[in-house]
């Protein structure tokens, strides 16, 4: 990448980030959501040898880990879903420090969903968890030894295929979304008590469960927004003090599952189904109210994901597609740089990470994908996880951690 195209990037994310926080990965997909780490050292090859620790957890999950200090911390649910847990590990060996369980009933999922999908997010005094059946959606805090803070219960979560969406702290206020199939709502908790904030109503009908993560959206001379994607609402926009929805883009006719991301002055999201019609939504950010015929910039179609969410070096996108088929396009435009498949007979539904100019994505089978964040399709390496795995890789430093389906793996540092 030359120096100018650099600068294009650094100027392009800069608008996009929340305010620095102490540490890196504290949410899902790290600072903001973005899924890019300022990283320098993390490897691109290597082989199960070369972990640095490798730590059975208890249960099963797709749940990511998410840092504070010499802590990790992470979902887990035994497999008949009547147990949910919350981890604080020690990042230096992985050892459990100490864990909570929740009692819950079995609620219906997809087969390729776990009862623990949701990430935990964490600040300097608190780590906060979301645990759902179909009578009680809760929200948990507790401190970093592990004393449970507050508890609120949302309501019943009426759901297919379960829980996936994950908690967002900005400034004081904890964000979570709560677009189901029966009652819905977007509403920010105080961090402190979780008390409610405010409280935003939503459409909820069939097929409306969301389990993308929201994004913070800051820019000069905007409202601070919160950007969500779900069925009933497409693409969207709240005002972050207020909870009031500012627009909405009615761009999607399925599911959405993927978290959006803004690149310049637009912001993408994507829908689909298990039998396919999947597609890549682009909208102008601004205006008020439906600005779905005004805002709709274009939309792309053929291997776009469903369940990853996107990643962008500023200039580009990129993606690999729940079908194992690899995509490069112009932001701007719409077009499609190249597109390549990268899986053979395997699917993928974690999310790419962004780390020096290589993306990072593991397949369902457990097989890091490394490809080269470049206008040349490149496979740099596949490296092996020892497990499947449906989960985002995780940067903290110059460790990048997977949790695999029945495993937390760290990988890298001196």
């Amino acid at each position: 990448m030359n120096l100018l195209r650099l600068g294009s990037c650094v100027v392009a994310l800069a608008g996009l980030l929340a305010p620095a926080q102490a540490q890196e990965w504290t949410r899902f997909r790290g600072p903001n959501g973005l899924g890019i780490s300022e990283s320098k050292s993390i490897p691109t090859t290597w082989t199960e040898k070369d972990f640095r620790w490798r730590v059975t957890i208890p249960g099963e999950s797709h749940s990511n880990p998410v840092f504070w200090g010499d802590r990790i911390f992470l979902e887990s649910a035994a497999p008949d879903g009547k147990d949910r847990m919350i981890l604080c590990l020690r990042k230096e060996d992985g050892g459990e420090v100490w864990s909570k369980k929740i009692a819950l009933s079995k609620n219906p999922k997809h087969n390729l969903n776990s009862f623990a999908s949701s990430t935990p997010a964490v600040d300097k005094d608190r780590v906060y968890a979301l645990f759902a059946d179909a009578e009680k959606y809760l929200v948990k805090a507790w401190d970093h030894g592990g004393k449970e803070l507050w508890t609120v219960n949302l309501g019943p979560f009426e759901s297919q295929h379960g829980l996936g969406t994950s908690p967002v702290v900005h400034d004081d206020h904890l964000i979570v979304t709560n677009d189901q199939d029966g009652e819905s709502f977007i509403v920010a908790l105080d961090v402190k008590s979780g008390k409610t904030v405010w409280k935003c109503p939503r459409k909820g009908v069939k097929q409306n469960t969301a389990y993308g993560t929201p994004t913070i959206l800051e820019r000069k001379g905007m409202p601070t927004q919160i950007l969500t994607t779900s069925f009933a609402h497409g693409i969207s926009g709240l005002d972050a003090k207020t909870g009031t929805m500012l627009w909405e883009a009615h761009v999607f006719d399925k599911r959405a599952v993927s978290s959006p991301v803004v690149v310049g002055d637009l912001v993408f999201g994507s829908c689909g189904s298990g039998g396919g019609g999947n597609f890549v939504a682009a909208v102008k950010l601004g205006g008020k109210g439906d600005v779905t015929s005004s805002n709709l910039a274009y939309t792309v179609k053929g291997s776009a994901p469903y369940v990853p969410t996107m990643v962008s070096s500023g200039e580009r996108l990129f993606w690999i597609a729940d079908d194992g088929v690899a995509s490069c396009i112009e932001p701007a435009t719409g077009r499609i740089v190249w597109k390549e498949r990268v899986g053979d007979k395997t699917n993928f539904y974690g999310s790419p990470v962004l780390v020096d100019g290589r993306i990072f994505q593991v397949s369902s089978k457990g097989d890091m994908i490394v490809l080269a964040a470049s206008d040349e399709f490149k496979v740099l390496s596949r490296n092996p996880m020892g497990e499947g795995s449906h989960s985002t890789p995780c940067v903290d430093g110059d460790r990048l951690y997977l949790k695999t389906f029945t495993h937390l793996v760290c990988l890298g540092g001196k």
